[in-house]
């Protein structure tokens, strides 16, 4: 089993920067593709970015393409999804997530473990 810790997120005005981390522990996280999904008041929990165990494919939702950019290293068992450009819409609890199943794994059911969530909130 991996245990999930996120750090990062917080308050940022619309236009700015975040960066989450998601540090890995329990396994080594090359086993795993990993994600970012979002869940915002009222709403499902959604897809938002996945890459592959070597880091050398990755897929986004289309609302954060050319925003976001989701990475990974290894050898510090720790994925990051750098944001930028943030807009209001993009406030909600953030999750990172492990697969065992596919390279590119978009689809929320496939994820094995999860980590806390974080909060992102965008100000206008």
């Amino acid at each position: 089993q991996v245990q999930l810790l996120q750090s990062g997120g917080g308050l940022v005005q619309a236009g700015g920067s975040l960066r989450l981390s998601c540090a890995a522990s329990g396994r080594t996280l090359s086993n795993y593709a990993m994600g970012w999904f979002r869940q915002a008041p009222g709403k499902e929990r959604d897809f938002v970015a996945a890459i592959s165990r070597g880091g050398g494919s990755t897929d986004y939702a289309d609302s954060v393409k050319g925003r976001f950019t989701i990475s990974r290293d290894n050898a510090k068992n720790t994925v990051y999804l750098q944001m930028n450009s943030l807009k209001p819409e993009d406030t909600a609890v953030y999750y990172c997530a492990a697969s065992l199943r596919g390279v590119v794994v978009t689809v929320r059911d496939w994820y094995n473990y999860w980590g806390q969530g974080t909060q992102v909130t965008v100000s206008s």
